[in-house]
């Protein structure tokens, strides 16, 4: 490219998950340091917000916009012609770009509720029109999962499938892509791209305070006529754990990472705080974090973590904390075999309190040990993370307009 690259990155940024600003951040700041003079700008979910907090040109995904106390039938149909808008509008963008970056995040997923006509259209009109103006498409370090659902699994791997560049942030990912009939064979493993981003510095934590990440879970797309007590059912045993680190002594730090968690977090307080009326303030508190890099350092603060979220976990991971995760996807477990915590994982449909007591308990003891191990393997990915950087580099940026990845920098 002779002149400065048009890059667009893309993905459901600024609709408050902080782990999607995450893995934004970790891809602006790679193009900021190896590409300064790219003009960059960002085709999210909530432009306003990524404006203020990353100071780059932003608009929306989609043509339609909610309008408060709009009559159903008009948001219907306003939808409806939203989705015909929305592919010209795609091609107008994507055409003025040389080349359009999905960074990371599970856009490839099904394991929360997701309509194919939704988020998974939207990634099919950029790969679409990508192929045909010649703007390369990249989906990178993505996360994926197989689905059942027939028109949601061809629009996931028609997606992919037209994209320039492909690499998932684990073999889980690419597996699933290759059963949905993508030819996986030139695509490459890497670690999550918040694996990049910077830790804060971090003085004595504080080993009797515990950070619960907890999580507005309804199930999955199966699930709708059973959410409400699959959502009861969870913040009732997460408050009976949070009631036991009480007792036991623990200053507990609820964390969240979706505006949506937030009534899980008040629903867990109030309940300890009725039925332990003595309790101090400063014993179980709340941080809404307003980012992902303001979590980070308010989880630096304290011992152990116990997490639901995907990005809650790897932001405990990231900074070397014991971890146990309550997983809600494969992704999840996944993640925490990684880092050698593959026995402190218990499944959110089937959570045992008792059980993640005695767990908890184990973690405590071997917490020392475990820091040690983490802290080598953040290293490791690290230096996956500066590979892919630089295999992005040549397959995005070459001015040879080749869009095969060098297969001396594959991950594997």
């Amino acid at each position: 490219m002779a002149t400065a690259p048009k890059v667009a990155l893309f993905g459901l940024f600024g609709s408050g998950n902080l782990g999607n600003g995450g893995s934004l951040d970790a891809m602006l700041r790679f193009l900021r340091t190896t590409h300064p003079t790219a003009e960059l700008a960002c085709v999210c979910a909530g432009p306003e917000e990524v404006e203020r907090e990353f100071g780059i040109p932003a608009f929306s995904i989609t043509w339609y916009r909610p309008i408060d106390d709009e009559p159903r039938a008009r948001a219907v149909l306003r939808k409806a012609v939203g989705k015909v808008v929305d592919a010209f509008r795609t091609l107008r963008w994507v055409r003025r770009f040389d080349v359009v970056v999905v960074p990371g995040t599970g856009v490839l997923e099904a394991t929360l509720p997701i309509r194919p006509w939704g988020f998974p259209y939207a990634l099919l009109l950029v790969s679409a029109w990508g192929r045909l103006c010649g703007t390369k498409v990249a989906l990178v370090s993505v996360g994926a999962d197989s689905t059942t659902q027939p028109v949601t699994r061809w629009v996931m791997k028609s997606a992919a499938r037209l994209a320039n560049y492909r690499s998932y942030r684990d073999e889980l990912s690419r597996d699933a892509m290759r059963t949905m009939g993508v030819d996986t064979s030139d695509d490459a493993v890497y670690p999550d791209l918040a694996f990049g981003l910077p830790v804060p510095p971090t003085g004595n934590s504080d080993t009797k305070v515990v950070g619960v990440g907890v999580m507005a879970y309804h199930g999955t797309h199966v699930d709708r006529r059973q959410a409400e007590d699959i959502y009861a059912t969870y913040v009732d045993k997460i408050t009976a754990f949070v009631e036991w680190l009480v007792d036991e002594g623990y200053g507990v730090r609820l964390f969240t990472g979706d505006p949506s968690d937030e009534a899980v977090a008040a629903a867990v307080t109030s309940t300890i705080r009725r039925s332990r009326p003595g309790l101090a303030d400063t014993r179980i508190v709340t941080d809404f974090a307003p980012s992902y890099g303001e979590l980070v350092e308010q989880m630096s603060s304290v011992d152990l973590v116990v997490a639901s979220r995907f990005h809650n976990v790897l932001s405990a991971l990231k900074l070397a904390k014991p971890t146990i995760s309550i997983s809600y996807a494969s992704k999840n477990d996944r993640l925490m075999e990684g880092m050698g915590l593959g026995r402190f994982c218990q499944p959110i449909r089937s959570l045992d309190v008792p059980r993640l007591i005695e767990q908890f308990r184990t973690l405590a003891d071997s917490g020392e040990r475990l820091r040690g191990e983490m802290l080598a393997e953040n290293e490791r990915k690290l230096k996956l993370l500066g590979r892919q950087n630089a295999v992005l580099s040549a397959t995005l940026f070459a001015t040879d307009g080749s869009s095969r990845i060098p297969a001396a920098a594959r991950s594997d």
